[in-house]
């Protein structure tokens, strides 16, 4: 199975419907960086701005842009990514103690995804892992992990209102 293919798939099986959406993708532009990679995120927080179930609280809402996203995002060290995009697929953040999906379910994909993209990948996250401030990418509360090796890249992002 090809790279991207395994990707999607792996993807996938973390999301959940109407609180953790994802994307995974092959970049078209050559050596992609952050500002690309924010793109992405920005494409996809127009598609979630754009699902009927979340239009009606965020009415007025438009993505940030890709400088203002770029700022928002925080390293992640390779080694945490894995249980770092367990926590975006599973735990709520709002209620904290609700779980989206099996714990086991969303780590057996997401070490998959971060196997597939490899050691060399570059993990961001809009969540300060140090003091747990959160740069928000939405009026709403929300949670991001993104990552790329350069060719491929992927997106979880958790959204809820209060």
């Amino acid at each position: 199975m090809e790279v991207l293919a395994e990707l999607e798939a792996g993807m996938a099986d973390l999301s959940t419907p109407m609180r953790v959406y994802v994307a995974a993708g092959r970049f078209t532009e050559p050596e992609p960086g952050l500002p690309e990679l924010a793109a992405r995120i920005r494409t996809l927080l127009a598609a979630i701005a754009a699902d009927d179930a979340w239009r009606r609280f965020l009415p007025e809402y438009s993505p940030p842009s890709v400088p203002e996203i770029c700022a928002s995002l925080e390293a992640v060290e390779t080694h945490g990514a894995a249980s770092f995009l367990t926590q975006v697929a599973t735990v709520d953040l709002v209620w904290p103690s609700h779980r989206h999906q099996p714990v086991e379910t969303a780590g057996r994909a997401a070490d998959r995804v971060v196997s597939l993209l490899g050691p060399g990948a570059r993990w961001w996250t809009n969540h300060d892992t140090e003091c747990g401030a959160v740069n928000g990418l939405t009026p709403l509360f929300d949670r991001l992990l993104a990552g790329t090796d350069g060719e491929h890249f992927t997106l979880a992002l958790q959204i809820a209102d209060d």
